[in-house]
């Protein structure tokens, strides 16, 4: 939107009005005081007097000469009253401005968040209303992450307490039958019991993906920097992963042409990045027969793809399978045994180190593609002299 001019009320022109009158006046009386005084020390002093006839008498332009000093004198002090007059003005309309531009603050201020003073000004004024609007904006901002923050926060309890509860409840029950003696034999006494043994799993399991969750989350979250092979860490992760894959008749397999890949990172915490997502392509990869772990390098950026041929991701849960709690079932069962938070920390950890991560998926294959920068210092030199300085600790 174009800033329009300060529309002056009447009052203010009025003002200008009398100040320009004032000043006027006041410069008349000066000029008539100062002639005054100097025809008066003229006429008292021959000499001097002589002097400027003399110098008027020699001063010709054409057929014509000065034939006072005064006209001379009079013409100065015209352009300088001139020019007081525009200043004093000048003036006073910047403090008008200036009025504008506080009324419009207050009027901000009073909670009206959305409005930004668009006045059109001189530069000096137009800085301050550029820095009064970004205050605004950045306040505003501000108040809304907040906003987020607290309503995230309550979902985040709502979340806990329902995904603790539920198991809870199964825990209490089971364990209620037996501790009253309501079993038939021994072979309910164990069933019961198994069932609030897989229940307090689920809950064991929750907590610790929360605690993760909350750690990574932090700005201040640290990371152990250290120098290793991807594609080894990739193998061992497939080797690992390899005895659930077979349970589930899933081939689970390492595809990189060009190894080894060097990279400077926090091994532990991609550990946990890449077993996530692995567990999610078991968990919801539904009739999914291959995991398909790849990576390559693009200049100083690693990317690496974890890819299933299981069942598509619908397209409206895919913008939001990366938010805590979000399950693409769209329920609060935790049949699949997922807590919700496995994505969300993995993005949590790529973030950390100054990477991206996000998810594609066709009725072919769905891949989540992790972006990493080879050395992790380069996207937070922050992080630098902490690397050296545990390195120069081991070297000694």
């Amino acid at each position: 939107m174009e800033p329009h001019p300060v529309v002056l009320k009447t009052s203010e022109k009025w003002e200008l009005f009398f100040e320009g009158v004032v000043t006027v006046g006041l410069l008349l009386l000066m000029d008539f005081a100062v002639v005054v005084i100097i025809n008066q020390a003229i006429s008292s002093n021959q000499e001097l007097n002589d002097g400027i006839y003399q110098i008027k008498s020699a001063i010709t332009i054409g057929p014509w000469h000065f034939w006072s000093w005064e006209w001379i004198f009079l013409a100065l002090l015209g352009v300088m009253n001139v020019i007081v007059v525009y200043w004093r003005l000048h003036r006073r309309y910047r403090q008008m401005q200036m009025r504008h531009i506080v009324a419009e603050l207050h009027y901000i201020t009073d909670g009206h968040l959305d409005h930004r003073i668009n006045l059109q000004v001189n530069s000096s004024l137009s800085s301050v209303i550029e820095s009064i609007n970004a205050l605004v904006d950045s306040t505003v901002s501000s108040m809304a992450e907040e906003r987020k923050i607290e309503v995230s926060k309550d979902e985040l309890i709502t979340n806990v307490s329902h995904d603790i509860r539920t198991p809870l409840t199964s825990i209490i029950g089971y364990l209620g039958l037996i501790e009253n003696g309501q079993y038939k034999d021994q072979a309910d006494l164990l069933h019961y019991n198994h069932i609030a043994y897989e229940k307090t799993k689920q809950m064991k399991a929750l907590v610790e993906d929360l605690f993760e969750f909350t750690k990574v989350q932090q700005s201040h979250a640290q990371l152990q920097l250290h120098q290793f092979d991807l594609v080894s860490m990739l193998e061992q992760l497939s080797a690992d992963f390899e005895l659930e894959a077979q349970k589930r008749q899933m081939l689970i397999e390492v595809a990189v042409t060009k190894r080894p890949i060097i990279m400077t990172a926090d091994s532990s915490k991609l550990v946990r990045v890449f077993s996530n997502l692995i567990t999610n392509a078991f968990k919801y990869g539904k009739n999914a027969t291959r995991i398909i772990l790849d990576a390559h390098v693009e200049k100083d950026e690693v990317v690496v793809t974890v890819s299933n041929d299981g069942s598509p991701i619908p397209a409206a849960d895919l913008q939001n399978i990366f938010e805590r709690f979000y399950r693409v079932e769209g329920s609060r069962s935790v049949t699949t045994g997922g807590s919700g938070l496995g994505l969300a920390i993995a993005q949590s950890i790529v973030k950390l180190h100054g990477g991206e991560i996000y998810a594609t998926s066709t009725t072919e294959e769905t891949t989540f593609t992790i972006i990493l920068p080879v050395d992790v210092t380069e996207k937070r030199p922050e992080l630098k002299t902490k690397h050296e300085e545990v390195n120069n600790g081991g070297n000694k």
